[in-house]
């Protein structure tokens, strides 16, 4: 029992310790930096100058960009739905031919023949008997 004891307020030292000695560290790095802070804030107003020019040329260039291409999209995207709907009166053309509307066709191009009821067989294509 003494033993984990032991241990136990070794731990917490050393828990301690480190804590202390990370906080100190924090401190030093914060305090090493303070003779060039008036520096590094010239720094960043002649750099944020620096892009501001720059981001106006960049935004000019990208907003004719993308006008360019909006209107390149929607060219295409027009071109898109004419041929779908071109496609669309196909489909309704061929679906107007009576392999399609009449329901004696059913699953035949050509309308199958009606045999007399003793003749009658089962079809393989559709599964009925005529």
């Amino acid at each position: 029992m003494s033993r984990i004891l032991l241990l136990f307020s070794f731990f917490t030292i050393g828990i301690i310790f480190t804590s202390q000695a990370q906080a100190d560290k924090k401190n030093t790095r914060s305090n090493s930096f303070e003779p060039y802070a008036e520096n590094a804030q010239a720094d960043t107003n002649s750099a944020k100058q620096k892009k501001s020019r720059k981001s106006k040329k960049n935004k000019q260039s990208f907003r004719s960009w993308f006008k360019k291409d909006l209107e390149n999209k929607k060219e295409e995207f027009y071109e898109l739905m004419e041929a779908n709907a071109k496609r669309d009166r196909k489909m309704a053309k061929e679906m107007k031919k009576p392999q399609y509307s009449d329901p004696s066709y059913f699953g035949h191009k050509k309308k199958p023949k009606k045999r007399k009821p003793g003749k009658r067989k089962l079809c393989k294509e559709c599964g009925i008997v005529h």
